[in-house]
C-alpha cells in the first residue's frame, strides 16, 4: 500500500473514523490473544517501506509530551540549563505536561530532519506508537495519529484485514 499523500489523509481518516472507532471498541472489549505481534509485524514491515523524511507531518502539526528525561537529556546535549531549555521551547499544557510552545517542532530542519534526533524525546522515538505492547489500550490516540501518520493509516487499514472483529 502506498501513503496516503498528506493533503488528503485527513480526509480519508474522517471517512474511515466510524468505521476504525467501532473497530477499536470490539478490540478493546475483547483483544485477539496475537495482538502484539502481529501489531508488532504490521508496524516493522509498514516502516521497511515508509521513509518519515518524507513527510514529517508529526513534526509540523503535533508537539510530543517531554518528560524531566527528555528534558534533562536534550538540554545537556543542547548545554543548556534545564529551566533555560523549558523557558525557551516549551509550556505546560492543560493536562499539567511539558509540551512545545508551538508548532512545527523548533527542531524541525527545512529538509524534514530533526536538530536533536539522537536525544530527541521518547514520544517522538515512540510515534505512532503502533508497535506498543497492550496496543488495545491506546486505540484513542490512534484514532488521532491515522490522520496525521500516513504509516499509522496504513497499519491501522491492514491490521482490520489481518484481525477481522
Amino acid at each position: 500500500m502506498t501513503n496516503p499523500r498528506i493533503d488528503i489523509l485527513q480526509k480519508l481518516a474522517k471517512d474511515k473514523h466510524n468505521e476504525n472507532k467501532k473497530y477499536f471498541t470490539k478490540l478493546k472489549k475483547k483483544p485477539p490473544k496475537n495482538l502484539d505481534y502481529v501489531m508488532q509485524d504490521l508496524h516493522e514491515a509498514e516502516f521497511k517501506r515508509t521513509d518519515c523524511l518524507d513527510c514529517a507531518n508529526c513534526c509540523k502539526t503535533t508537539g510530543p509530551l517531554f518528560t524531566s528525561a527528555d528534558i534533562e537529556r536534550i538540554a545537556k546535549h543542547l548545554r543548556m540549563k534545564q529551566q533555560q531549555f523549558i523557558d525557551q521551547y516549551l509550556r505546560i499544557d492543560e493536562d499539567k505536561d511539558y509540551v512545545l510552545q508551538s508548532v512545527p517542532c523548533a527542531f524541525l530542519d527545512s529538509d524534514n530532519k530533526c536538530f536533536i534526533y539522537d536525544v530527541r524525546p521518547k514520544a517522538c522515538r515512540e510515534f505512532p506508537h503502533t508497535d506498543k505492547k497492550k496496543f488495545q489500550q491506546i486505540s484513542n490516540l490512534t484514532l488521532k495519529n491515522v490522520a496525521i501518520c500516513p504509516a499509522a493509516f496504513n497499519i491501522v487499514e491492514e491490521m482490520k484485514k489481518k484481525l477481522p472483529l
